[in-house]
């Protein structure tokens, strides 16, 4: 591990243990992602009765099946976490502050300009006119908070720094407790803002609390048991576990949309270009000053898909209990949920293939 000082330049941050070479199934992650899409959208429409009782499965607009997925997903990752280790984030500060800049005074603004270009202007007369400022606002609650549970496989999938990227989204909850609601009125217009409170606190619980815990008594327990060996051969038996809960995600999440998606596709796709649009523009942005500050590239890459990733728990949430269940609002924040593993996988690829662009870059710096 690199020693950091008070005056240097930019400083290579310590590398995370370097992974195996890329597999059969990750490498062709991209088809597999495709195909399960397809394959939800078809069994929502053959299977409407079964996603029906998946998608009833929550508590404070939380889905209790995607929740079980996520936890396959990232406690594998967050047993690769050292506590000890998370004393040596502060060496990470130029990354913090290129992440935090970009999601909270940045992305909103940014979505909020997008969904007056797009929906408010050049799409609205192929939209429902009553909808127009409906969907605007929920593309705004999807902006408004950044991403809590999905950037950990974001940020394993880059091999990124696992330290710096539970620091983050720790910093990034507490801050939205405080920011989400002014930003969302000030950006809607409205002297106050219902915060379904019980689906922001729910979901830090389960989706970072909870696994965070949990993989560390379990990490505690392996290096107890049978030390490092035991701990690595743990981690490579669960190593297909992420990725195959992560498909099934898809599946799941396409599945429960299958019916609305064949009704209205082209609101869907219409919704869908500001939010592709924001995400490459703010995770391009934090990229690029992760490299003009001399960030490291393994904390530069998760500080990107966390600038750019969105809450889509809470937008939704938010969405129904300010404006209804059948509201464009709601549909807007739904539509993020569809096109965010897709969307973040394309921004991992790409993150992972300018990696020596971005390295060049900071030894120049």
């Amino acid at each position: 591990m690199s020693q950091t000082t008070a005056n240097a330049g930019p400083q290579p941050a310590p590398q995370p243990t370097r992974k195996p070479a890329i597999g059969f199934f990750a490498r062709y992650l991209s088809l597999w992602v495709l195909l399960c899409i397809v394959a939800g959208i078809v069994l929502g429409q053959a299977l409407p009765g079964v996603f029906r009782v998946i998608g009833d499965a929550t508590i404070a607009e939380v889905n209790l099946p995607v929740a079980a997925l996520v936890w396959l997903m990232i406690v594998p990752m967050l047993l690769r976490i050292d506590p000890a280790a998370l004393r040596e984030v502060g060496h990470h500060w130029r990354g913090i502050a290129a992440t935090v800049g970009v999601n909270w005074l940045v992305k909103p603004f940014s979505m909020a300009l997008l969904g007056w270009l797009f929906i408010g202007h050049l799409f609205r007369p192929l939209l429902p006119a009553a909808q127009i400022d409906s969907y605007i606002a929920g593309l705004i609650l999807l902006a408004a908070a950044p991403c809590t549970a999905m950037v950990f496989v974001w940020s394993n999938l880059v091999e990124g720094e696992p330290h710096f990227t539970l620091s983050q989204v720790a910093l990034n909850d507490a801050i939205m407790v405080f920011a989400f609601a002014p930003i969302v009125a000030l950006l809607l217009g409205l002297s106050s803002i219902t915060v379904p409170w019980n689906t922001l606190v729910l979901s830090v619980v389960l989706y970072i609390v909870v696994p965070v815990i949990a993989a560390q008594l379990w990490r505690r327990t392996l290096l107890r048991a049978g030390g490092e060996p035991a701990l690595g051969r743990t981690l490579r038996a669960l190593a297909p576990l992420s990725l195959t809960a992560l498909l099934a995600t898809l599946v799941v999440l396409f599945g429960l949309q299958g019916q609305q998606i064949a009704r209205e596709p082209l609101v869907i796709v219409l919704l869908a270009i500001p939010i592709l649009i924001q995400v490459y523009f703010n995770a391009g942005l934090a990229y690029w000053l992760n490299r003009r500050l001399g960030v490291a590239w393994c904390v530069a890459g998760p500080s990107a898909l966390i600038g750019a990733s969105n809450f889509f728990e809470l937008a939704v949430a938010t969405a129904i209990a300010l404006f209804g269940f059948q509201s464009g609002a709601a549909l807007a924040t739904v539509v993020g949920v569809l096109v965010e593993v897709p969307v973040m996988l394309s921004v991992v690829q790409i993150v992972r293939r300018t990696r020596p662009w971005y390295e060049r870059g900071c030894s120049l710096g």
